[in-house]
């Protein structure tokens, strides 16, 4: 009886520990100026954000290092903040493509933030739209720096403990997205101001298409269900690392990381209050 009572016991505490999800936090290498495309403090920022949340472990890739099989084969979600375009660390090697592509085949969630959304030129263009319904497009996106209202925002569970607010950043908006690939939910909405549409065309400058919607809605974020089960997150701002101090921007990608890694959202978000001086921590060594 004894015997069968601790075999119990064993296989009680296996399956709690079985259950916790395990979210994969991956920092580009230092980017930009000071304050800008903070990667690793970014990361590190959202993974302590996280520490509270019951049956949740938090893994952190930095420095651009590439993370271990191991770390990609057991998450259920996978975060990448890091510059995109030829430099993206998914689309270097096509070993890191197809790990990434066996993640997403068994259901784990992705999600791209501000320029890991841009996948090179000429590669990783159907990928980016089978994981997460779309991207960055040279000559077709721009990246212009604005302060976007999103005055409303729908019911979903990333908007959980979320208010309508206003925030200045690097929004690119006119992303390609795909067709009838998922249940698709825009997240975060907002109508580019004229000063955005460049009337000269460049590559993530401006063109005859993001010209022809001047002055329409544009959707800056979205939440993908994919249609084989997993979840999926574009997220095209985060250019500026103190975005991070502004509650409803946080709220809204710490709710998302635990949406795709197939966790329930509290009601009111998940919550974190910042200490002051935490958004100085970790940052990499730049140029001012």
């Amino acid at each position: 009886m004894r015997f069968r009572l601790a075999s119990a016991m064993v296989f009680a505490v296996c399956a709690a520990v079985a259950a916790d999800k395990e979210i994969l936090l991956f920092a580009g290498k230092p980017s930009h100026a000071a304050m800008e495309h903070e990667h690793n403090a970014g990361v590190l920022l959202l993974q302590k954000s996280l520490s509270g949340v019951k049956g949740l472990h938090v893994s952190v890739a930095l420095g651009g290092v590439w993370p271990e099989a191991a770390l990609i084969e057991k998450a259920d979600a996978i975060y990448f903040f890091a510059d995109g375009a030829e430099g993206h660390p998914v689309f270097l090697d096509p070993a890191r493509v197809a790990a990434i592509g066996r993640a997403a085949a068994r259901g784990a969630g992705l999600m791209f933030y501000h320029y890991a959304t841009e996948p090179p030129a000429a590669r990783g263009h159907q990928e980016m739209l089978d994981w997460v319904g779309g991207y960055f497009e040279l000559n077709y996106t721009v990246n212009p720096v604005w302060e976007a209202h999103f005055e409303k925002l729908p019911k979903h569970p990333v908007t959980r403990g979320v208010s309508p607010f206003s925030i200045r950043d690097e929004w690119y908006y006119n992303l390609r997205m795909a067709e009838k690939h998922g249940k698709m939910t825009p997240i975060l909405v907002a109508t580019p101001p004229m000063s955005t549409v460049s009337e000269k065309d460049g590559p993530r400058l401006g063109n005859a298409d993001v010209r022809s919607k001047a002055g329409r809605p544009q959707t800056m974020a979205w939440a993908l269900e994919r249609a084989d089960g997993g979840r999926g997150v574009v997220w095209t701002g985060g250019h500026y690392h103190k975005n991070l101090g502004d509650e409803n921007f946080r709220r809204l990608v710490l709710n998302a990381l635990l949406w795709i890694a197939k966790m329930d959202v509290p009601a009111k978000g998940v919550e974190f209050t910042m200490r002051d001086g935490e958004l100085s921590e970790n940052l990499d060594p730049k140029k001012k």
